[in-house]
């Protein structure tokens, strides 16, 4: 676990995922867990970027659509929020996704859901997609 990439960054923002849900417990909206969270990112001083929008390039041209990652944390981590039974593998497909194209390296989605925070990293080992 000495490897683990960015490791100290991601021991921080669980801290934070791990206190939203000990203060709210199950039960709410995603909504109100990103406003607890983005309330601690403040709160403790970590950089981070809200609803970022990262373009979609498809054969050189950019797509009318973009997609929004939750948030991006110390512009490294792409964090999503979830608050529901269970994280279905379409979450990690559409996290890996986010980052080829984003260029980051690293994603963490967190289930608020249940009695216990459930959280999965997601490592992107391929460069980012370009046209």
């Amino acid at each position: 676990m000495s490897n683990l990439l960015y490791k100290e960054e991601f021991f921080l923002l669980n801290g934070v995922l791990m206190d939203v849900h000990r203060t709210l417990g199950p039960g709410f909206l995603e909504i109100v867990y990103k406003d607890a969270v983005e309330f601690e990112f403040y709160k403790r001083n970590i950089d981070f970027n809200r609803e970022r929008g990262y373009s979609i390039d498809y054969k050189g041209t950019t797509l009318k659509h973009q997609f929004y990652a939750d948030f991006v944390v110390m512009d490294k981590i792409i964090l999503e929020v979830k608050s529901q039974d269970g994280l279905p593998e379409v979450f990690s497909a559409q996290l890996l996704n986010y980052l080829r194209v984003s260029g980051n390296r690293l994603g963490v989605i967190a289930n608020f859901y249940g009695t216990s925070l459930q959280t999965k990293r997601i490592v992107c080992y391929r460069v980012p997609r370009r046209g």
